[in-house]
């Protein structure tokens, strides 16, 4: 039987080997999937031992391997490359190790599962490490009006625009843009206000915390988007509805989506995600 798995460290949260299940049991789908914990310094060799064997087939990549991926390819997809972080492996004929990140038309796809139309949007993006480089292409397709990164540290946010900067306009700054000097203030800048959708990209809502940033960002218009999510309503998304945005989403979807993608591109057939959403939302 065809096998696939998801590696990480560690692994034992990760939702992957029942979303797959899911997956193969609509589409009629023969294959077996697994989660392995490989250990930090040797994730190369795992992979490596993975393919070898006759019957495995693909790999999910998480934290904290998605850089390390990206350079055990021979070949990658043009968002692979851009993102620099891989998350989907795969052989190609000649039993080449490719891969792709699936991780921003996951987040794609459940914007628009939820009416969110990125086309013409005004976007800010909280966070510049690998979540939101891994990301960016697939929102620029788009063609969003404009994309404005925000990071404590605005070097890093530059670095995006220069490496994207060419798919569409991307600007970036610093936190301190988006609070005026006063956190919780009103903010005058009109280049730092009247977002249609803003991102989180940060790993604050793990830890309970908010990105130093002005609710004056949010507008009655404003979708929230958390790429975090828990049992219970994110930090941030509750942030953002009390400062009065028209919708929070959080990032199971994305993780959904992600997944529905990589199983397409192992299978061949996209599976249909609003049931496996619904079951997870439950679980």
């Amino acid at each position: 039987m065809d096998r696939y798995a998801v590696v990480g460290h560690p692994i034992a949260h990760s939702k992957s080997p029942m979303i797959h299940e899911m997956f193969a049991k609509q589409t009629n789908q023969s294959l077996v999937y697994e989660k392995i914990e490989a250990p930090v310094n040797g994730f190369e060799s795992c992979v490596t031992d993975f393919f070898s064997a006759s019957n495995g087939k693909g790999l999910n990549v998480t934290v904290p391997f998605k850089e390390r991926a990206w350079d055990l390819c021979a070949d990658r997809t043009e968002r692979a490359e851009l993102a620099g972080a891989v998350n989907t492996l795969y052989l190609d004929q000649n039993r080449n190790i490719c891969g792709d990140n699936t991780d921003g038309v996951g987040l794609v796809s459940d914007l628009k599962k939820h009416g969110v139309d990125l086309h013409g949007k005004k976007i800010l993006i909280l966070g510049a490490g690998g979540a939101v480089r891994g990301v960016l292409q697939p929102i620029l397709k788009e063609q969003p009006e404009k994309v404005f990164i925000c990071n404590r540290t605005e070097s890093k946010a530059a670095v995006l625009v220069d490496v994207f900067g060419h798919l569409g306009k991307l600007e970036s700054g610093p936190f301190s843009a988006f609070d005026n000097g006063n956190a919780g203030g009103e903010n005058t800048n009109k280049e730092c206000t009247g977002f249609d959708l803003i991102i989180n990209g940060t790993s604050a809502s793990l830890s309970g915390d908010l990105p130093p940033i002005s609710s004056s960002v949010i507008t009655a218009r404003t979708v929230s988007y958390d790429m975090m999510y828990a049992e219970h309503e994110t930090v941030f998304n509750r942030w953002a509805s009390e400062a009065g945005a028209s919708k929070t989403i959080d990032g199971l979807g994305m993780l959904v989506g992600q997944a529905a993608e990589a199983f397409s591109i192992w299978r061949g057939c996209s599976p249909e995600t609003n049931e496996v959403m619904k079951k997870l939302r439950v679980l």
